[in-house]
């Protein structure tokens, strides 16, 4: 939850921490947590750089998806929605990067898959359990019936697009079994 406040330029630290994690990672792809609505970058441009850097992919974090109730309405009316994040990953796709958008619910998935998205990321909320995870969450068998909407709603749009699930109650590897269990043509 501490991603979602104000403790820093996101879109900054990102291309702080490249040059700690980006010279010894030689064979695994990295993505960059992209702040999609940041209104201090020219998007192309700071996705260029990225990809110049040496960044595989991105991934808009922080999101606004993570906000509901009124406060997301202040941001999706204000103009700093989650299109601007769609948007992002548009610009990311004609860049040939790879893009793994976090989704919150069908509308948002058929949304970035039309926008180039190659891998969809059912996001069922901020991660329960464990050391330090939030108390309050969805069940899995709710979190079964969110990502298979999700997946329909990708699915309408391209049957390739890869699907994953993250975050609320799944947290260990049986929830994750459980969940893979149930999901159909989910891909981890």
């Amino acid at each position: 939850a501490a991603g979602l406040l104000a403790y820093g330029n996101a879109n900054e630290i990102v291309k702080e921490m490249a040059y700690e994690v980006l010279p010894v990672v030689k064979k695994t792809p990295v993505l960059a947590g992209v702040n999609g609505t940041d209104p201090f970058v020219i998007m192309p441009l700071f996705l260029a750089e990225l990809k110049t850097m040496g960044f595989s992919g991105v991934q808009n974090f922080p999101t606004i998806g993570l906000f509901d109730g009124t406060m997301r309405q202040s941001f999706e009316e204000t103009g700093m929605g989650f299109g601007l994040e769609v948007d992002m990953i548009a610009e990311a796709h004609k860049l040939d990067l790879l893009t793994t958008p976090y989704v919150f619910n069908p509308d948002e998935a058929r949304a970035m898959t039309k926008a180039g998205a190659d891998i969809i990321v059912a996001h069922m909320g901020v991660t329960t359990g464990g050391s330090i995870g939030a108390t309050s969450a969805k069940s899995l068998d709710h979190c079964v019936k969110e990502i298979d909407a999700i997946a329909d709603a990708a699915r309408s749009v391209r049957k390739d697009v890869i699907l994953l699930c993250h975050g609320g109650p799944i947290s260990m590897p049986d929830d994750a079994r459980y969940i893979l269990e149930r999901c159909e043509g989910l891909h981890g």
